[in-house]
């Protein structure tokens, strides 16, 4: 792994540790965040319809627009379950991300923009 590639790694693991934290801070219980973390890759189900349905399900819900809208909104409106939900969601994509695990190209689900999952990385 290129230095570089560890770097972007470690900040992806900071993000997730921040989510984290900022969750706790929330005062939501762990129940919630145990049973969400994983609730964005139920988006792999659109790999059913094929590739390119797949990656666009997939990557929908794999940015960091949608949460960070939705934790904002919870923000703004007190809501300490939208921002809780949007942090868990956020962890999960930064999580992804520390791992290597990029948003999917429509070539199929091996290929990612980071590079293709199994394979040594440039």
């Amino acid at each position: 792994m290129r230095p570089v590639d560890l770097v972007i790694r470690l900040e992806w693991v900071v993000a997730a540790v921040v989510a984290v934290v900022l969750y706790k801070l929330t005062g939501v219980s762990w129940w919630l965040f145990a049973l969400l973390i994983l609730a964005p890759d139920l988006s792999m189900l659109g790999y059913l319809a094929g590739p390119r349905i797949g990656a666009m399900a997939y990557n929908a819900l794999h940015i960091l627009i949608a949460p960070l809208v939705l934790g904002l909104a919870g923000v703004l409106l007190s809501g300490s379950m939208l921002t809780a939900v949007a942090l868990v969601w956020a962890a999960h994509i930064a999580i992804d991300r520390a791992l290597g695990y990029g948003l999917k190209l429509p070539t199929g689900f091996q290929d990612t923009h980071l590079g293709r999952i199994g394979r040594d990385r440039p």
